[in-house]
């Protein structure tokens, strides 16, 4: 893909472009790379290549600049109108990397006949008949056993590990600010019964190097005076003091303007029909009919990669999962640490002066609309919850996004066909996990994985 051959095609179908700005001495097609604060040597790469990333939510920025880091000709392809408008607008913005546990395990599939009688208004489950959701079902309901529920949590643990340490090496290498805090995160816990499962977890956790702290009902009060409203409702509290806070879509945005300056580039409003490769060589083709071709594409486009990897004749165990958000003011009894009330399956983060408010979880809804009852549902949980936390009566937003789960809760890092990389079906831990994955996709490339 020659770079100057971007504007051409992105103009004729309509795209909104993004490219670096041209230097006195440099026409487009053949300027030098422009230099960044503390660039990333190239590691094992015999040539930079031409690289297109699928996707600008939170994954694909991050895979984005850090290719770019490593010396890659990179441009962000999004259907959308700008960086982080998808999945990554408005989602819970916990980071959260002692928190990997898989959705498929013995206590859910306990709970199935109860989720497909829609009893459970956190979880629900939306049956489609279709090939794909059917294998999907079935590989999730085989990853409910105790083995598969505890690999699949110390896989999740280990790559969010790693993906705290790359956030935090692009965060200070491109100076990006989003809001970005170290909180820590309180679990609360409001029967016994609750609070005796969660030690299991946490022997389990702290064999593999995380700090936690179990807290009865004073002790969870002391560390976050918040807690005082419902602190009678409450059994214990979990503490975990390492964990973070962000906002997503503050993060794609900088990380997009960082991508810019180091020579990237980006077009959006551009939906991508398909992928298609002849030989070697992999091509995007537009909705409106132009085929782009690169040297590799990354698939991260959320829950869209599944059908896009259907044009390789490539299956993905991908399956959008419905969530909410609400956004509002900080309440009176605001908590300085991000919040998780295990019953109610609701979580808070304080992003400054507002509370962000997350939840629900709809396995097969392929749509993003903000239903009147689910969102009422979650203010209604968050208001029994922390009834202080946040000023209710004035949500400035709302938002419902699709996150795109695999059946064992573990993203797909790998080829898929001849150049072309998928990095996608991050679930709910997409923020969590954007900058590990990202460095396991350069691996791939530079041949070091």
């Amino acid at each position: 893909m020659g770079s100057g051959s971007i504007p051409d095609f992105a103009h004729r179908c309509g795209a909104i472009i993004f490219r670096p700005r041209r230097h006195q001495d440099d026409a487009w097609g053949s300027r030098q790379p422009v230099s960044i604060d503390h660039p990333e040597p190239a590691r094992s790469m015999s040539r930079r290549e031409e690289i297109i990333v699928l996707g600008a939510g939170v994954v694909g920025m991050a895979t984005a600049l850090t290719l770019a880091g490593r010396g890659h000709r990179v441009t962000v392809v999004d259907g959308a109108g700008g960086p982080g408008l998808g999945t990554s607008f408005a989602n819970g913005a916990q980071l959260s990397y002692a928190y990997t546990d898989a959705l498929a395990s013995p206590s859910v599939l306990r709970q199935i006949p109860h989720i497909l009688l829609g009893l459970d208004p956190a979880l629900r489950f939306q049956p489609h008949l279709d090939p794909d959701f059917l294998r999907w079902s079935i590989a999730f309901l085989r990853n409910c056993g105790a083995g598969s529920f505890r690999r699949n949590t110390l896989a999740g643990l280990a790559l969010a590990a790693r993906s705290r340490l790359a956030l935090d090496q692009l965060t200070e290498r491109h100076a990006l600010e989003y809001g970005q805090s170290v909180p820590g995160k309180i679990h609360i816990y409001r029967t016994a019964a609750s609070l005796a499962a969660a030690e299991a977890m946490v022997a389990l956790k702290r064999a593999n190097g995380i700090t936690q702290t179990l807290l009865d009902p004073d002790a969870a009060v002391a560390l976050e005076p918040m807690l005082a409203p419902v602190r009678d409702e409450i059994a214990g509290a979990l503490h975990t003091p390492g964990e973070a806070v962000g906002d997503p879509h503050r993060f794609c945005s900088g990380a997009h303007d960082a991508l810019i300056r180091a020579g990237g580039s980006s077009m959006f409003d551009l939906p991508v029909e398909r992928i298609e490769t002849q030989g070697s060589q992999p091509a995007i083709v537009t909705r409106c009919g132009t085929r782009v071709p690169a040297d590799r594409i990354v698939l991260a486009a959320g829950p869209g990669a599944s059908r896009l990897a259907r044009s390789l004749g490539v299956y993905l165990p991908v399956q959008p999962m419905k969530g909410y958000s609400i956004t509002a003011p900080t309440g009176a009894a605001a908590p300085r640490a991000s919040i998780t009330d295990v019953a109610n399956r609701v979580v808070f983060a304080r992003l400054g002066n507002r509370m962000r408010i997350a939840g629900l979880a709809e396995v097969g809804r392929r749509d993003t609309r903000v239903e009147p009852d689910r969102l009422r549902a979650l203010t209604d949980s968050a208001r029994a919850a922390l009834p202080q936390a946040a000023d209710y009566d004035n949500i400035e937003s709302s938002w419902a996004g699709l996150r795109p789960m695999t059946p064992d809760s573990l993203p797909i890092t790998r080829t898929i066909a001849p150049g072309v990389i998928a990095n996608t079906g991050h679930g709910g831990l997409g923020w969590t996990y954007a900058a590990g994955s990202a460095e396991r996709v350069a691996q791939i490339i530079e041949g070091t994985a």
